[in-house]
């Protein structure tokens, strides 16, 4: 347990998020809005800023590139966020998310990334080597930029184990695979995710029944293999965890949703600060609840101001 745990946050797919809202969106027509916004944001970014605007001490690395980095930069320093990252000359990835009132709705437009120049991958676990020696718990997420150097965050993985430094996991597939055995102290995949990484059909585990033994059966496997909780988030379903000895079920905080883009990024922030100061699983998760409901009340996708 540490007072004031230091934070790594380690996402290798930086993302500036356009957020437009409309009441209505007709298909096929020309939409116009005055309420929109930009942030720098991304699976890295939005842990970083929730752990920060809790005054937590939280640093990202990252890759960046092309003519927005700068302006990203700026974004990331007007959130006074500690941001370390070395150049890949790939250009920073726009998503888009659009809201419209009327209905709650919120779709994602996602650009996937551009090819990273060879040698980031390198260049950002010497970065990480350094950065971990004054770390006390890292955490990794998201899918990696193209170009980047398969079983890189499993790289991250291992030192972070050397360097006895708490791991968290915000991944998938290969890389949560390849990541588990260096002995996570926590895995947070979402529902969707999970199933990926082990080669099952989502639509096979959506119903209750099969999603509350599927997350029974991972967890129960996860905690006996490498002393490793398993918590998956559902969105506005309730969320499973396996505590060690037994499949456990937290509702979702009531909010009315704003912008749902980053409350499962959010929710992991809240497991990991509370894990770090000493709290139980059940404690973490409940955090995390709250964090994802206050952030989902916002527009700013991945924030609690």
């Amino acid at each position: 347990m540490k007072q004031n745990p230091r934070f790594l946050c380690v996402c290798l797919n930086p993302v500036i998020q356009k957020t437009l809202v409309f009441e209505e969106i007709e298909r096929g027509e020309v939409n116009r809005t005055s309420n929109y916004r930009i942030d720098a944001a991304g699976k890295g970014i939005i842990p970083t800023r929730i752990l920060t605007q809790l005054g937590e001490r939280a640093t990202h690395l990252t890759q960046l590139g092309g003519p927005t980095r700068d302006w990203f930069l700026s974004m990331c320093s007007d959130d006074h966020l500690s941001i370390e990252w070395v150049e890949s000359g790939a250009p920073i990835r726009f998503c888009t998310t659009l809201i419209e009132e009327a209905s709650g709705r919120a779709t994602e437009l996602v650009e996937e990334s551009l090819p990273v120049a060879p040698g980031t991958s390198d260049a950002l676990v010497e970065r990480f080597t350094t950065l971990v020696r004054e770390a006390d718990a890292v955490l990794l997420s998201g899918t990696v930029a193209t170009g980047i150097a398969p079983s890189t965050m499993s790289r991250f993985a291992a030192l972070a184990r050397d360097a006895n430094v708490h791991l968290y996991l915000d991944i998938k597939k290969r890389d949560l695979l390849e990541c588990l055995e260096y002995r996570p102290l926590c895995a947070k995949p979402n529902l969707e995710e999970l199933a990926q990484t082990f080669g099952i059909p989502y639509a096979s585990v959506r119903n209750e029944d099969a999603a509350r033994a599927f997350v029974a059966e991972i967890g129960a496997r996860f905690w006996r293999d490498y002393g490793t909780y398993l918590v998956v988030t559902r969105g506005s379903k309730s969320t499973l965890y396996w505590d060690g000895t037994a499949l456990c079920d937290r509702p979702i905080q009531p909010v009315r949703t704003v912008n749902p883009i980053g409350s499962g990024d959010a929710f992991g922030a809240g497991l990991a600060r509370i894990l770090e100061r000493g709290g139980s699983i059940h404690e973490a998760v409940a955090e995390g609840t709250r964090l994802g409901a206050l952030n989902a009340a916002l527009l700013r996708p991945g924030t609690l101001l």
